[in-house]
């Protein structure tokens, strides 16, 4: 998560389930954001679902009965489309409304190994919603100026939502995205991060790759679409590191 837009959390949260998968683990990636890109960013057609994370949240359906199989091998997911952002009008008004990602995970996880939540840009109560449902939480950070700005408030949102309703909840890691090793400005920004959140940053950088940013429009990870690319080895790095943290 990451209220700010356009810092690569959606391009994170496919890559790094399909890299996940692809080693072994069975991954459940839920879109956790109305604009839908992490399910469109694996092909899915919207327009055929009959159950998406819309029903889930207003208690029309089960998270069993929304999730998916991609055509990625141990790859499932739980499909979001625009009306999502309705859903949370839905669940302003629900007793448990902050739990309510909480409880449809539990009904599914040990079908797998790791659940990856794509929330939406904002400190929404979908936003919380993921925060009370996770073990971690991955905050990618893009690696230009005003980088920083609103990290603060997000982590106190944090904060408070492991003192009141997660204990458990831990800052799994920092991820540098979009560096650009040909200006200065982004080696300075890695350098800011790594001040700032100091070994929680993790080791891999995730470059500003034109492959990454064109996969999506293909509908595949880009393991599928450019394996070779750096965009693609950073990633499979980073589920490596991931893999490593939470044992």
């Amino acid at each position: 998560t990451n209220q700010k837009g356009g810092v690569g959390k959606t391009t994170t949260a496919v890559n790094l389930s399909f890299y996940l998968a692809k080693a072994g683990q069975r991954v459940l990636l839920v879109d956790f954001d109305p604009q839908g890109n992490a399910s469109s960013g694996l092909g899915v057609e919207k327009h055929e679902l009959k159950n998406t994370m819309t029903e889930v949240m207003t208690g029309e359906a089960k998270l069993g009965d929304a999730i998916i199989k991609t055509k990625f091998k141990n790859l499932s997911l739980a499909p979001a489309i625009p009306e999502l952002a309705n859903a949370e009008v839905e669940m302003a008004k629900m007793n448990k409304k902050f739990v309510q990602l909480k409880m449809a995970i539990k009904s599914v996880e040990q079908d797998f190994d790791y659940v990856i939540i794509d929330s939406p840009p904002s400190l929404s109560l979908l936003t919380v919603n993921g925060m009370i449902a996770a073990d971690y939480l991955l905050l990618p950070v893009q690696t230009e100026f005003y980088a920083l700005e609103g990290v603060a408030q997000l982590l106190e949102s944090m904060k408070l939502v492991k003192k009141a309703m997660n204990p458990e909840l831990k800052l799994l890691g920092v991820l540098a995205t979009m560096y650009d090793k040909r200006t200065a400005l982004s080696a300075q920004v890695l350098l800011e991060i790594k001040k700032y959140f100091k070994e929680k940053v993790f080791e891999t950088v995730i470059p500003r790759n034109v492959r990454l940013a064109e996969a999506p429009s293909h509908g595949v990870p880009i393991g599928i679409y450019d394996k070779f690319s750096k965009g693609a080895k950073a990633y499979k790095n980073l589920s490596k590191e991931i893999m490593e943290r939470v044992k």
